[in-house]
């Protein structure tokens, strides 16, 4: 995956696939550092004690903060199969 160009005040929305296959969705001004933390288990998500987090599959650019939330929130309300279609 290509890395996202950013600006000073951008935001990204995210989807990292887990080693147990799931899809986690989150927000970040920075999609490297913030897979990297997800990795580390430092300053990661508890969704990811107990699994890993593989690779970063999905990478969306939003304009600030409230706005990558509200995408967020309608992502997370996705079905499976509709993140999967979403992720390519």
């Amino acid at each position: 995956m290509t890395e996202p160009q950013k600006s000073a005040s951008e935001w990204f929305v995210y989807i990292i696939r887990a080693s147990d296959q799931t899809l986690y969705t989150g927000i970040t001004t920075d999609p490297v550092r913030r897979l990297a933390e997800h990795q580390s288990g430092k300053a990661g998500a508890k969704y990811f004690r107990g699994r890993s987090a593989i690779e970063m599959v999905y990478v969306e650019a939003s304009d600030n903060r409230s706005t990558a939330s509200i995408r967020e929130a309608a992502i997370k309300k996705l079905s499976r199969s509709q993140k999967l279609t979403l992720i390519g």
